[in-house]
């Protein structure tokens, strides 16, 4: 009964252990791909800084016509970087259209979403910060 015990403890250690964010290069051709429909998402990191700060980032290839998701908000705050193309972003009641180069905040507690009015493909990387037990 004991190795059966110490086995459990063991597995939700495990569980439980934090996945600390390292130091290392991402190359781009090595990220891993998504694919649900006309939009791909490229997972860059995802884990705590050493401080237990969690943070993760992602790369969404976004086609015309298409939203990332529906209007939403969550505790995390997040940033999207604008890449390439444009976005209509909503922030609560405002939407405004956003070149190449945008920075957006999306701050916690705040409905938002992104979609791309065409004519090319958007581009964008989203860096969330915090976790939702926050």
């Amino acid at each position: 009964m004991l190795p059966a015990l110490a086995a459990a403890l063991h597995a939700e250690d495990k569980k439980n252990e934090k996945k600390l964010v390292d130091s290392r290069i991402y190359r781009f051709a090595d990220l891993p791909v998504k694919s649900e429909g006309e939009k791909r998402s490229l997972q860059v990191l995802d884990g705590e800084t050493h401080t237990g700060y969690h943070v993760a980032v992602h790369l969404t290839d976004l086609a015309p016509g298409m939203a990332s998701h529906p209007p939403h908000k969550h505790a995390h705050e997040e940033v999207v970087m604008l890449q390439s193309g444009q976005l209509d972003v909503t922030l609560g009641s405002t939407i405004t259209r956003v070149e190449a180069g945008s920075v957006v905040w999306a701050a916690s507690n705040q409905e938002h979403c992104v979609s791309n009015p065409g004519p090319g493909r958007s581009q964008y990387f989203v860096i969330e910060l915090g976790s939702e037990a926050s």
